[in-house]
C-alpha cells in the first residue's frame, strides 16, 4: 500500500501507519511555525475532541493536504485566506461528495484554531461548497429472494453455520451496521421481562436497544447452546467469535467488522449472488422493505439509528420497483 496522500498540485503528504493512527504525530512546519496555540489546537483536534477513527482519519488527511498545499505556496498560518481554501478545492480532480467531506474537514479544523487564539478568522468559514444533493445512496440492496436463498443455504448442523446464520439474522431483522454487529457481546442480549433485546453501540457512541423478533431468538438460543452458554448470560464475552480455520469450532477471539464482512462474502459467492453485495446491503433492505410495507419514516430512522431522516431515505429503493412497474406497462 502506498503510504502517501496524494494532494493538490502533485504534493504529497506521508500516511501515518494504520496501526498507530492513534499516536502523536510529528506537526506540519507550518503548525509548529505558528507558535504555541497552533500547536495546542492541533493535537487537541486530533488526538481529543474527534473520536471517530474513520473521521478522524479522513480529517486529517484533508488537513494535512491543504497545509502542504500552503507550506509549498509560503504561506504562514495567519495568512492563509478564503481565496486560497476556494483556489485548493479548485484544484483537486474529486468528487462532489469528497470535496465537501474535505471542506468540513477544514472548517472544524480552523475553528479550533479560532479557539484558541493560533488565527484571528476561519478562513473556511465562509467558502461554500459546491450544489449536491444525493436522492439514492450508491449501496445495491440485497432482493427479499436473495436474502432467504443466502439463509437457506447454510448449514445450521455445527456452530459455525449457526453463528453465520445468527449475524446475517440480525442484520437483516434489526437494520444494524456490521461494526455494531461485531461489538456485541454476550451482555448485550438481555431478557427485559416481557421480551429480549439486543444493545448495540453504534458509531459516534450512539446506542440502540433493539427487541429481539422470536425466530430471530430461537436462532440465537440455538447458537448460544451450541458454544456452551445459554439465553441472557451477562458476561463481557463476545457474542460472536471467529471460527479456527476448517474445524467448525470456535475460537476465543471476537470476530472484527472485517471478519464479519469476509464471511458474507464467502457466503454470497458459494450461494452464487452477486459480488457487489456487501454487508451493508441487508441495511438497505430492511429500510425498504419497511417503508414498502407503509411503516412510518420516523419509526424507520429510530430503528436504524440515523439522526436525521434524510439520511434514511437514501436507503430506500422503492421509486425502482415503481419505475420498473410503470415500464412494463407501455403497450407499445
Amino acid at each position: 500500500m502506498d503510504d502517501r496522500y496524494p494532494c493538490a498540485a502533485g504534493s504529497v503528504v506521508r500516511r501515518p501507519a494504520e496501526s498507530i493512527v492513534d499516536a502523536r504525530l510529528p506537526l506540519p512546519a507550518i503548525i509548529e511555525q505558528a507558535g504555541h496555540g497552533a500547536r495546542f489546537a492541533y493535537e487537541e483536534f486530533f488526538h481529543a475532541k474527534i473520536r471517530n477513527t474513520h473521521t478522524r482519519r479522513a480529517y486529517r488527511r484533508a488537513v494535512l493536504c491543504f497545509l502542504q498545499w500552503c507550506d509549498d505556496r509560503q504561506r504562514t498560518l495567519q495568512e492563509v485566506s478564503p481565496a486560497d481554501v476556494g483556489i485548493y478545492l479548485d484544484g483537486l480532480t474529486l468528487s462532489v461528495a469528497s470535496k465537501k467531506q474535505i471542506l468540513a474537514g477544514l472548517r472544524h479544523f480552523f475553528d479550533g484554531m479560532v479557539t484558541r487564539h493560533a488565527i484571528a478568522l476561519n478562513p473556511a468559514l465562509s467558502v461554500r461548497g459546491e450544489r449536491y444533493q444525493v436522492m439514492e445512496g450508491k449501496t445495491p440492496e440485497i432482493t427479499i429472494k436473495q436474502a432467504r436463498k443466502l439463509l437457506s443455504s447454510i448449514s445450521t448442523d455445527n456452530v459455525v453455520g449457526l453463528r453465520d446464520k445468527a449475524i446475517m439474522s440480525i442484520l437483516i431483522y434489526t437494520a444494524s451496521r456490521v461494526g455494531a454487529v461485531a461489538r456485541l457481546k454476550l451482555k448485550d442480549l438481555y431478557d427485559t421481562g416481557d421480551q429480549y433485546c439486543l444493545h448495540f453501540l453504534d458509531k459516534g457512541g450512539k446506542s440502540r436497544e433493539i427487541p429481539v423478533r422470536h425466530d430471530l431468538q430461537g436462532l440465537l438460543r440455538s447458537y448460544l447452546q451450541s458454544t456452551g452458554c445459554n439465553l441472557g448470560v451477562a458476561t463481557d464475552h463476545p457474542l460472536f467469535r471467529t471460527s479456527i480455520r476448517k474445524t467448525k469450532t470456535l475460537s476465543v477471539r471476537p470476530m472484527s467488522a472485517g471478519d464479519i464482512g469476509r464471511m458474507l462474502k464467502r457466503r454470497m459467492k458459494a450461494c452464487g449472488l452477486p459480488p457487489r453485495l456487501s454487508a451493508h446491503s441487508f441495511r438497505v433492505a430492511t429500510i425498504t422493505n419497511l417503508l414498502s410495507q407503509g411503516v412510518p419514516l420516523e419509526d424507520v430512522q429510530n430503528l436504524v439509528g440515523h439522526a436525521d431522516p434524510r439520511t434514511t431515505r437514501l436507503y430506500d429503493r422503492r421509486h425502482k420497483s415503481i419505475t420498473r412497474n410503470i415500464v412494463e406497462r407501455i403497450s407499445i
